[in-house]
Formats: structure tokens, C-alpha cells, sequence
């Protein structure tokens, strides 16, 4: 049955106890589509249902799809898979819906049953299990691609491919990716490797573990580093699990809940000690919070999952309620801030990092309309739906005001998407995140008393 035989209406004659088309456990669940009425609340939420105007690429759409999929009405099939995967997962419709229906939720567990219904093949199969299953779980692996990549930066080869036009080859969006990559540093997981704890400056407070990341450890670990920095100025002493792994977001985003289920066990297990997991990364943070999806046929891990996430909290969150220091330095710039969507749609978090952002001295913010609307990164979706990616880029950097400095936000998909929008659309503004504000403001309040913190020498570490 196609899609163009299926009205998307809602059908009261359906019953939850049709045959079901979804062949595997871990099936969509009921509950999470049970509140939705369609009354279109969540339509001028949608990026994707904005830019076609199609209803199957709206929220409601989605899920009167996957509905219809439980009832026996509808086959798992590509035309089912389509509207699924081009779902953004921004999160927005479930702000906006008076219900708070979970229809990211529903977007992650139809996409499993399709990815046991219709795996990967070909090019896009391996590249898959090459990239998401072969490296992401492996910090080595990921810190020897961060070493290639550093390599090309440093020797010369990246000035040698851009003049000569190698790039050329590449398809226009893995281009444009290219000249933003930013500079690679050393992963402070490798950094700290044989530190147990990264010591608070001055009196201790808490004792906190830190979640490095993978992506973020090898792409931006001098975000990384600027956390550390913020946390021990504030009195916390920092942990840094070595055996902890990739949070399996871009997994789950993806379809394969297995892998994504192997990441948690492994991170549950990692921070079992820990009073308190800092995030700076917004996908990161969203999904260890909601571990316990993952595990609702596992009764065991469903508990462990719980626990584990009930202590997960972002940066800007944790530094904003337990107290920090007012830096003293002014930093005299215009900036505005955009909000990653799960960290304003997935964990509710708005006003915590704009409140850090106005109280450092000479920051003067500037409103951005639709702050809360999707860049377009969206894990990895800004590779593999380019053009949809490029159209909610190209909506997101009309909202951005030209009168700025600096673009800030809390996650790394949106610092290269929007650095991508930045060059794209002639822009100026440099990419921040929020942490490193308040990090250099520091770092200038002690360059002006003499001394310098500087990759955190000042710490003392045990």
C-alpha cells in the first residue's frame, strides 16, 4: 500500500488491536500517539512540513503513519520510510502540542522497526557500519581520525587541496563542511588520560563527572578544555570516566537501537559512581536522559537507565543553579543565541545560558526571532538529506541578526551548521559556545591580574 492510498485522517474505526505490520520488539509505543487528536497545533512548528507543505512531512502526518503501520494498515515499506527519516527530530511539535505527544520518540522506534524492515545496502550500508558501528564506540579510533585530521591541517595538504581544487570532487555539501572544520587540538580525554581528579581551584564544592563526548572530544575538545576550566573555577572537582563511550545519539537517530542500547550499558555502568554527569553537548545530554526508551522490555536496565539519567545535566544548567563566579573582565561584545533543539525542545532548557551569557560584562545581547527553530545538523541528517538540511539553514540565517559579533549556542551540530550558514550567506559572526564565553572571560580577568589560565596549568590534579 503507498502512501498515496492512505488518507491521513485519523480512522476511529482502527483499534490497537489490528495486526500490526511492526514485526519486532521494541515496537512503537502506543501511549506516545494516544493524545494526539491532529489538531494541527504542531504544523507551524514543523521545519520539514513548513518547506513542502506536505501533511505526511508534518508531525501529525508522522504519526497517524505509524499509527496506521500498528493497525495492519500500512506496510513498513520506502514510502513509509521516506516521511520517517526526514523528520528532523527537533523536538518542536512536542513543545507545541498541547498534548505533549512524543512524537521524537515514535520518529526513533518506527525508524528501528525500519531498519530491521529495510537495512542499508550498498555504499550508504558500509559507509554506515564503517562509521557509526567501526569508529563512534571506539575513542582510539576516533582520536587517530582526529590525528589525520590534524595532520592535514597542520602539514600543509589542506592549503595544497583547497588551491589545487581536489575538493572539487566532493559532492557540495561535504565541501562546504570542509572549510569550517575547526582546528583540532588533543583530546583532553587523552589529555588527562592518567588523572584521576582535575582538582577545583580554591575551595571544593561537589565532585562531578565529566561526559567528553566523541565527536566533540576530537572536533571541539578546546570546548572541552573551557569546561573543565569553568567547572574547577567554580569549586567542583572533575572526573573523567575512561572507559565511557559515544552516547549513541547518531545510533539511535539512525535506526539501530541495538548498538544504541551496547553505548548506554557501557556509559551507565562508566558513571555508576558518580553523584552528578556534566553534558555540554545538547544531542548528547537529550539522549542520556533518555536512556530508559531504550531499555522498556529490559525491566533491569530500565532501572539502571533511570538512575543514571536522573543524574545527567548540562553545563549551563548545572552552573547556573549551584552558583559561579561573576567574572570581572569585560568582553565587549553584540551577540545572540540560538537554541539547540534538544536543548530548548529536549531537556527544556532557555533561559540558563542566556542568563550566563548577559552576566559577563560587556556582553550585550541582541534577540534572535525564532531562536528556538531548527539549524538543520540534526545529528548527522545535514549529510544525509543535504537539501532539506540546506533549506532549514537557509530559513534559520534569515533570523539571525546582522548587527552581531558572535553566535552562541550549547551543541557542536549546530556550531558547524550554522558556521556553514555563516560562510555560505557572506556572514561575519564567529561560532561559539556558550561555556567558552564565560571561559574567556576568565581567562582575561587573570591575563589583567598577571597570571594566565591557560589549558587549566593552574589546576591542581591528583
Amino acid at each position: 500500500m503507498s502512501l498515496r492510498e492512505v488518507d491521513i485522517k485519523q480512522d476511529p474505526s482502527c483499534t490497537s488491536n489490528s495486526l500490526s505490520n511492526y514485526l519486532w520488539s521494541d515496537k512503537p509505543d502506543e501511549n506516545k500517539w494516544a493524545d494526539c487528536v491532529h489538531c494541527g497545533m504542531c504544523l507551524e512548528s514543523c521545519p520539514t512540513y513548513e518547506i513542502t507543505g506536505q501533511e505526511q512531512h508534518s508531525p501529525r502526518g508522522r504519526v497517524h503513519l505509524i499509527k496506521s503501520v500498528a493497525e495492519g494498515k500500512l506496510e513498513v515499506n520506502e514510502q513509509f520510510m521516506d516521511p520517517v527519516f526526514a523528520c528532523l527530530d527537533c523536538r518542536a511539535c512536542t513543545t507545541a502540542c498541547p498534548a505533549n505527544v512524543d512524537v521524537g520518540g515514535l520518529i526513533e522506534e518506527a525508524r528501528g522497526q525500519i531498519r530491521q524492515a529495510i537495512p542499508l545496502t550498498g555504499v550508504k550500508g558500509k559507509v554506515s557500519r564503517i562509521v557509526l558501528e567501526g569508529m563512534f564506540p571506539y575513542q582510539n579510533r576516533m582520536n587517530t581520525v582526529g590525528s589525520l585530521l590534524k595532520f592535514y591541517q597542520k602539514s600543509g595538504l589542506q592549503k595544497v587541496v583547497r588551491k589545487t581544487g581536489l575538493m572539487n570532487i566532493m559532492p557540495q555539501h561535504l565541501i562546504e563542511m570542509e572549510a569550517i572544520m575547526p582546528e583540532i587540538k588533543e583530546p583532553v580525554r587523552k589529555k588527562y588520560k592518567n588523572e584521576k581528579v582535575i582538582k577545583a581551584i580554591g575551595e571544593t564544592k561537589a565532585e562531578v563527572a565529566f561526559m567528553t563526548g566523541c565527536v566533540m572530544d576530537v572536533m571541539f575538545s578546546d570546548i572541552n578544555q573551557s569546561t573543565i576550566n569553568v567547572l574547577t573555577r567554580n569549586g567542583n572537582d572533575v572526573t573523567i570516566p575512561q572507559n565511557q563511550t559515544c552516547c549513541g545519539a547518531l545510533h539511535v537517530h539512525a535506526g539501530d537501537r541495538e548498538t544504541g542500547r551496547k553505548l548506554a550499558k557501557q556509559n551507565i555502568e562508566a558513571f555508576k559512581d558518580a553523584d552528578k554527569v556534566i553534558v555540554n553537548a545538547a544531542g548528547c545530554g537529550c539522549m542520556l536522559q533518555e536512556y530508559a526508551e531504550l531499555f522498556r522490555e529490559e525491566p533491569e536496565w530500565h532501572d539502571k537507565a533511570e538512575e543514571f539519567s536522573a543524574k545527567v545535566e548540562d553545563i549551563s544548567k548545572y552552573i547556573h543553579e549551584t552558583g559561579y563566579e561573576i567574572p570581572k573582565a569585560e568582553l565587549n561584545t553584540r551577540i545572540t543565541y540560538h537554541d539547540a533543539c534538544h536543548l530548548a525542545h529536549g531537556q527544556g532548557i532557555r533561559q540558563e545560558p542566556r542568563d550566563l551569557l548577559v552576566s559577563i560584562p560587556g556582553v550585550e545581547m541582541v534577540h534572535m526571532p525564532n531562536a528556538d527553530r531548527c539549524c538543520g545538523s540534526a545529528g548527522i541528517y545535514n549529510i544525509t538529506n543535504p537539501e532539506m538540511a540546506g533549506a532549514v539553514l537557509e530559513s534559520k540565517m534569515q533570523n539571525v541578526p546582522g548587527d552581531v559579533e558572535m553566535i552562541s549556542m550549547g551543541n557542536p551540530g549546530c556550531m558547524l551548521q550554522m558556521a556553514m550558514g555563516v560562510q555560505k550567506y557572506g556572514r561575519n559572526q564567529k561560532v561559539v559556545h556558550t561555556i567558552q564565553l564565560l571561559d574567556w572571560a576568565y581567562q582575561k580577568e587573570d591575563d589583567l591580574k598577571g597570571g594566565t589560565v591557560n589549558g587549566n596549568e593552574k589546576n591542581k590534579i591528583e
